[in-house]
């Protein structure tokens, strides 16, 4: 018997037909819609325009919830709960109910999937510490966003001593996802790390290629969220990811404050009768200990408590610069400096160094009485701008360490539009901006910064 063969299907098939109006009543179960033409190119009306489309990799015919549905019972409107789970028993090393997801799931809330509920969360932040502190809002909203939530990071070793002044973070692993080629135990030790814990949600602001989007698939977390590059590389890292976000370059960190607004405003998106999350403001907390080890380095050096400026920038090679990568022209020799801390007037300049070494050079410029402090980490910088009255500084973190504990600042910046990214509205930071001409920071108008400096010794001529 000859073997069967379909039938080859007619190219004029594969074609939307023109139907007579007569033959329109055929299709109404298929399309409400009076123009039966629009049963092949139409789009539901249902859907808002401005919806942001799930990840096209995984379904490209997927258009979001549908907002005619009506939600309402308990388990599936408003915000998440906190988790009513009995706590882990201290007297186990395995904690208590740690149990994986799908176990016994009497416990478990039916929100958790049906609304989504997040109740552990981790976040893989790229760069130092300058791009780790910017993420802090990102944080505090995902705290706000979903309450209860356990939030970890995983992060590079300069960027961990960040959460040093975060109370919103459990547990922060060190791990460089910008290394492209790690070494393989530590690569498989993350993943296995990340899939013990069970995460509901993995962020990541690393430009995410293939290799990084089976990164955060294997870590096995219910929503997979990551910055995508934004040319050919991003090629295949849908496919492991379920949002995506593409920045305007390959570095992130020109953004400025607002580097991360695109997961931002996906974290903090309205949810049926849950609206729009604010952004927080940048905030830090510092813990008493710290606060006792800075204040005896600046008393040591000379200084007293809301007596001093702190005075941060100085050109060096140490890591402990805190730069950001967004702006790499943001550090300037210690004859400059000089100069300005010069016209400071009833207040002491204090220099910040991030190495022993550059103490010889500003005791050779500015003289053996200088008063000098030597800080690495970010949680010892904000102590220290918080005893302070206020902060001349470049583009380091010192700047938003100031703006976050609401302290006077004196900005230096290469150019007008690095100024306007990473400082934004100025004036409600108690800021003063100075920024070059020619777009390099060593050009600075030195007279303009001593004429912004006597901001901080206005208040104690009148008094």
């Amino acid at each position: 018997m000859a073997a069967l063969h379909p039938k080859p299907i007619p190219p004029c098939c594969l074609t939307p037909p023109s139907l007579p109006l007569t033959q329109s009543a055929t299709l109404s179960f298929l399309n409400p819609s009076s123009d039966p033409q629009s049963f092949w190119t139409r789009k539901t009306d249902s859907f808002r325009a401005d919806a942001k489309k799930k990840n096209p990799w995984l379904d490209p015919f997927d258009q979001g919830d549908d907002p005619e549905m009506e939600y309402g019972a308990l388990f599936s409107d408003g915000k998440q709960e906190e988790d009513t789970r009995p706590p882990d028993n201290p007297d186990n090393p395995y904690g208590f109910l740690k149990f994986p997801a799908g176990y016994a799931v009497e416990i478990a809330s039916l929100g958790l999937k049906i609304r989504g509920d997040v109740r552990r969360c981790c976040c893989v932040v790229s760069g130092g510490v300058y791009e780790n502190l910017l993420f802090f809002p990102a944080i505090q909203m995902i705290k706000d966003r979903y309450p209860g939530v356990q939030v970890d990071v995983v992060t590079t070793a300069r960027g961990k001593q960040t959460y040093e002044i975060n109370k919103n973070v459990r547990w922060t692993d060190v791990y460089d996802p910008d290394d492209h080629f790690p070494d393989p135990a530590d690569y498989t030790d993350m993943i296995g790390v990340l899939k013990n814990r069970y995460y509901d949600m993995i962020l990541s602001t690393k430009l995410a290629g293939i290799g990084h989007g089976a990164f955060l698939f294997m870590s096995s977390a219910r929503d997979r969220v990551s910055y995508v590059y934004p040319n050919v590389n991003a090629a295949g890292a849908g496919l492991f990811l379920s949002e995506t976000f593409t920045p305007a370059s390959t570095n992130l960190s020109e953004g400025g404050y607002h580097m991360y607004h695109e997961m931002i405003d996906w974290l903090g998106r309205p949810f049926r009768s849950v609206p729009m999350q604010p952004l927080p403001p940048l905030r830090v907390s510092i813990s008493r200990k710290v606060k006792e080890v800075v204040e005896a380095k600046y008393t040591s050096a000379g200084a007293m408590k809301g007596r001093y400026i702190v005075i941060h920038g100085i050109k060096s090679d140490s890591k402990a610069s805190m730069q950001s990568r967004g702006d790499t022209d943001s550090l300037l020799p210690i004859e400059i400096w000089d100069e300005i801390a010069s016209v400071i007037s009833g207040l002491t300049p204090v220099f910040v160094i991030p190495h022993e070494k550059e103490r010889e050079n500003v005791e050779d410029v500015v003289g053996e009485d200088a008063s000098i402090v030597f800080i690495t980490t970010p949680g010892q910088l904000a102590a220290l701008i918080n005893d302070s009255a206020g902060v001349i500084a470049t583009n380091t973190a010192a700047l938003q360490l100031a703006n976050a504990r609401e302290k006077p600042s004196v900005a230096l910046f290469c150019s007008d539009e690095k100024a306007k990214v990473f400082v934004p509205e100025p004036e409600e930071k108690k800021c003063a901006v100075i920024t070059s001409k020619t777009g390099i920071l060593i050009d600075i108008d030195v007279e303009a910064v001593k004429t912004a400096v006597q901001i901080f010794s206005l208040p104690l001529a009148i008094a």
